[in-house]
């Protein structure tokens, strides 16, 4: 790289958790300079916010329509090159297709945006525009999923049968007021959108699901739970999956588990052996065969695919969680934007991270099950 990239936020203010976040991810590999910001809607918070971030005071702004307005005037080894837009659901798709009608690249946190009609509108300004777009489905991108994946994808376990893949919570097991900043506005449907436990965290495990096999789920048969009185969408679901290989599949995703932290793990099962990867101990994959010892792979080692040494920093036997997984998207994402600017062709390993066809599909997988589970039929097709 000849340069930093130039970042700009919105969202992400004082006290938001997820900005500092995507901050710290950015900042890790030291290849982005957060140049600008519209942090909040509150104008006072966006000044402090940018203040306390050390922004330059003439580009903290205290709405994102200024923000870019103001950014496209600015000569262009001067202005940011790219956006990471950290606000809730319901104030996604607005800044990022205003951004892409600027001619600003795009990262965006999960899930894409408030409905799919609106997913499908970014894809199609992106192709239009040839300009990027990452989207933070943060779990595929650790070291040993990329593993995960280059072993399903060489052939070592046969035809994929069956996947299961769980992403229990317990944050939500009993109801939260409106001082739980995080729980309000993702037990809202005005802002989070019409699944509540499925939209925050069920589309990451569908998401891991299609990447590790790269397969495609085909039909779904959903049941959405409400479990804490008086909430408004479910906390809670269950979901069986088949992918267009013909393998069947389970996901639970829940939020009133009682006891669990982040405990997403993914079993994915073929022919010859199979796989098992826990969120929680990242630096692991545990590789078991028909006729043969299990075996267990770790992070940081020489036996490793290309993929997953190039998402690891550090050698075998240092831990590398989930501010390390971040900064992957961030990092890939940042030599993309660079090779482009050079007028290179990035390579593979470059180009791994979600992106928009990743959101449309997210955008699908909740709405489907949604559809799902208030349907008297047993099985949907998933339609996009």
């Amino acid at each position: 790289m000849k340069q930093k990239i130039r970042m700009g936020m919105v969202g992400g203010g004082k006290n938001a958790f997820i900005g500092a976040v995507h901050r710290i991810a950015a900042n890790i590999d030291g290849l982005i300079e957060f140049c600008c910001g519209a942090l909040s809607s509150n104008p006072d918070n966006a000044k402090i916010s940018g203040k306390e971030l050390f922004l330059p005071e003439d580009r903290v702004y205290t709405s994102y329509k200024q923000m870019f307005e103001a950014e496209s005037k600015l000569p262009a080894e001067v202005r940011m090159q790219f956006v990471s837009i950290v606000t809730p659901n319901h104030l996604h798709f607005e800044p990022a297709m205003m951004a892409l009608e600027n001619g600003f690249n795009v990262l965006i946190d999960k899930p894409i945006t408030f409905t799919l009609a609106e997913a499908k509108a970014l894809q199609q300004k992106v192709e239009e525009t040839g300009l990027t777009l990452a989207l933070t489905h943060t779990y595929s991108a650790y070291p040993m999923v990329k593993q995960a994946k280059a072993m399903v994808k060489e052939g070592v376990f046969g035809k994929i049968r069956k996947v299961c893949v769980n992403y229990p919570q317990g944050w939500l097991s009993n109801a939260t007021g409106d001082d739980n900043k995080q729980a309000a506005w993702r037990t809202d449907p005005s802002r989070s959108g019409i699944s509540g436990c499925m939209g925050d965290i069920g589309t990451h495990a569908a998401q891991l699901a299609e990447y590790i096999t790269g397969l495609q789920i085909s039909k779904i048969c959903a049941d959405l739970n409400i479990v804490v009185n008086g909430r408004a969408i479910d906390d809670d679901g269950n979901v069986l999956l088949k992918f267009d290989n013909g393998a069947n599949g389970l996901l639970m995703a829940s939020q009133i588990a009682a006891g669990e932290e982040n405990a997403l793990r993914i079993n994915v099962y073929g022919e010859k052996g199979s796989l098992e990867w826990h969120q929680m101990e990242p630096n692991t994959l545990l590789v078991k065969w028909l006729d043969q010892p299990a075996q267990i792979y770790r992070a940081g080692n020489g036996y490793l695919s290309a993929a997953a040494s190039h998402n690891s920093r550090t050698p075998s036997g240092h831990p590398e969680g989930y501010l390390e997984a971040f900064a992957n998207i961030y990092r890939n994402f940042a030599l993309t934007l660079s090779a482009k600017l050079n007028g290179e062709t990035p390579t593979a390993e470059m180009l791994d991270f979600p992106t928009a066809k990743d959101g449309v599909r997210g955008m699908a997988f909740i709405e489907n099950v949604v559809a799902s589970s208030k349907s008297t039929q047993k099985w949907l097709d998933f339609t996009v």
